[in-house]
């Protein structure tokens, strides 16, 4: 069994995420660490208490993180994922609480207690990583792996034409977490944009009429309309649900050795990521990159561990 901790900006994909670990028993969900991103980190430890709820599984902690990138000003994501992150879904104030520790803390804490036995599945920026790299760099030794979804290498950006969301967000953040030596595995829009949920798939959630299976629909509902709306996708996007199959379903995902960079100059490429496929500075590589996906094999897969849980 792969232990993760699981680095989020609670919006409507990193809540399926948080119900495919659920959901999936090669896998353990130690704790949740909450960043700003998709929307203010106050509000994603909210979305993440609510939907651990909602699942029945509050034994899991949640803890609050960094709510600004490291040098940027603070970037949401109210347009893809709602007011409130969760689309059209809405849940109720819940009625766990975060643990007293801050996230980069709590990721300290619980790498250090297991040296190479934890690893991070990071959904978000990497905010909340990169402190953790900078206050305790005796973790660089003790992460097993981080997977990353995040970043866009020979597809366009969604946040600029360049640059995806989350790198975005906190493109100094990523440099850090790149060049910190932590073995890493990118999973980006490359790949993530082909694992798209169709609507014909959402309509098997409509029939199961439980509380989880609506909250489903009514949350990737949003997504898939803003996606038709504003980039012409039929569907909704698995970004980071296809970044946690990365830990334990690697045979879905064609994955390279690369050098691997992000562009953190002020200008119309910040945030872009990019491979050095060619190797021109002859750098041994630094992470891996997922670069094609059996992509309906993952969507059937994650359909059938979803509807299960909503059952």
């Amino acid at each position: 069994m792969k232990r993760f901790i699981l680095d989020t900006d609670p919006g409507i994909d990193d809540a399926l995420t948080i119900l495919y670990a659920l959901a999936s028993p090669e896998v353990k969900m130690e704790a949740i660490t909450v960043v700003n991103g998709n929307c203010p980190m106050e509000q994603g430890v909210i979305n993440a208490l609510s939907v651990l709820e909602l699942a029945g599984a509050v034994h899991i902690p949640v803890a609050k993180g960094m709510d600004k990138p490291l040098l940027l000003p603070v970037v949401n994501a109210e347009v893809t994922h709602g007011k409130n992150g969760l689309g059209y879904a809405e849940l109720p104030v819940p009625r766990t609480s975060p643990v007293k520790e801050h996230a980069v803390e709590l990721i300290h804490e619980l790498v250090m207690q297991d040296p190479g036995q934890i690893n991070i599945v990071a959904i978000g920026p990497l905010t909340n990583i990169a402190m953790a790299v900078r206050l305790y760099p005796q973790i660089v030794g003790a992460v097993e792996h981080i997977y990353i979804m995040g970043g866009a290498i020979n597809h366009c950006g969604n946040m600029t034409p360049l640059a995806e969301f989350n790198i975005y967000c906190d493109p100094h953040a990523a440099s850090i977490v790149f060049h910190s030596g932590i073995p890493f595995t990118l999973v980006p829009l490359d790949v993530t944009y082909q694992t798209l949920m169709t609507a014909e798939d959402l309509r098997r959630f409509e029939a199961i009429k439980t509380p989880l299976s609506d909250f489903i629909v009514k949350a990737s509902r949003y997504v898939m309309e803003y996606l038709s709306e504003s980039q012409e996708i039929m569907g909704c996007a698995l970004n980071d649900p296809l970044a946690l199959a990365a830990l334990f379903k690697k045979d879905l995902l064609e994955i390279s050795p690369l050098v691997l960079d992000v562009d953190t100059n002020y200008g119309v490429s910040m945030g872009k990521t990019f491979a050095d496929f060619y190797n021109y500075e002859q750098k041994p590589a630094n992470g891996d990159a997922a670069l094609d996906v059996k992509a309906r094999d993952f969507v059937d897969h994650f359909l059938e561990r979803m509807i299960k849980l909503s059952q």
